[in-house]
């Protein structure tokens, strides 16, 4: 039972992480650096970036982002998630949490690397309206769509199953706005009315879409190649993020809100549960609030330079 357990463990850590053992490579360099960071304890971004709420978020945000033709299109001409969906996860997961718990010079060395693999990302679409447009990843209105789509989902997750934040949603906005910057977005939201503004801005111009590679892509983020043993706790996340949706996006995405014939299914309960379990076998975030090693190794980064950590 206990290799079973041990097993168990290391798969989960290979999907979210990129690695069967239990701290990345990457984690332990953001130790490294001559200044605070663009985050520090108490703040926005730690808070919801140091949940498990983030699981849920993640798929929420993958969602969200196939509704734009021109990013949809990016992903299914360039993008390498068929034949490697965890590699392309635990790269999201080493960006974020750089720009995170980094220093500047990591979270502006992070944000580089994405842009410039992003370079190739090119090609044709047709967009909602019919018109047959050029794509390029690095296009500022393709980048303000996947930051907004983003920063929506990690905070409307983390307002369901996480703790208060500090400063409220609008300094979560505010916070990560930083990382919008970093990738070359222009004047990003920084209250959550406004981000909610610029997000649903995008649904009343009609500039989304719904088609059979919307259903292709959602079918996969659905059933994805996990190993067996993750696939029924998977399953209870992503329920939570179609119950997390808003009602129009859902109806695009062509999902529903989980019910067992005529009533909604407890939901809410199975995914903290799910988070719980989940985080314990990561090490990360535990009950009693034991924080994860990006966060440990943040905090001695801080205590090196004397910062209070």
């Amino acid at each position: 039972m206990r290799n079973v357990l041990r097993e168990w463990q290391a798969e989960l850590r290979q999907t979210f992480t990129g690695t069967r053992g239990a701290v990345p490579g990457w984690v332990p360099r953001l130790e490294e650096g001559d200044d605070a960071g663009y985050h520090l304890p108490g703040s926005a971004v730690w808070a919801v970036h140091g949940s498990m709420t983030t699981i849920v978020a993640g798929i929420r945000a993958l969602l969200m982002q196939a509704l734009h033709p021109g990013a949809l299109a990016g992903v299914q001409d360039h993008s390498r998630f068929r034949e490697d969906p965890l590699g392309r996860l635990a790269g999201t997961i080493r960006w974020i949490f750089t720009v995170s718990y980094g220093s500047t010079s990591a979270a502006h060395e992070a944000s580089g690397f994405v842009l410039r693999l992003h370079e190739s990302v090119r090609g044709d679409y047709v967009d909602a309206h019919g018109i047959a447009r050029s794509y390029a990843a690095n296009d500022p209105e393709l980048l303000r769509w996947v930051h907004i789509a983003f920063t929506d989902a990690f905070l409307s997750a983390h307002k369901i199953w996480g703790r208060p934040i500090p400063g409220g949603p609008d300094a979560y906005v505010r916070e990560w706005a930083h990382a919008g910057r970093l990738m070359g977005v222009d004047s990003p939201p920084l209250s959550e009315a406004e981000m909610r503004e610029q997000l649903d801005s995008w649904y009343r111009a009609g500039d989304l879409r719904s088609d059979e590679r919307v259903a292709e892509i959602v079918a996969f983020i659905r059933n994805p190649p996990l190993h067996p043993s993750l696939r029924p706790g998977y399953k209870m996340l992503f329920a939570a993020a179609v119950s997390s949706l808003e009602p129009k996006y859902r109806d695009m995405l062509g999902l529903r809100a989980p019910r067992l014939g005529p009533f909604p299914l407890p939901v809410r309960f199975g995914t903290k549960v799910t988070l719980a379990v989940v985080g314990v076998a990561l090490g990360g975030v535990r009950p009693g609030g034991r924080m994860g090693p990006s966060e440990q190794a943040a905090r001695r980064r801080l205590r090196r330079l004397g910062f209070a950590a």
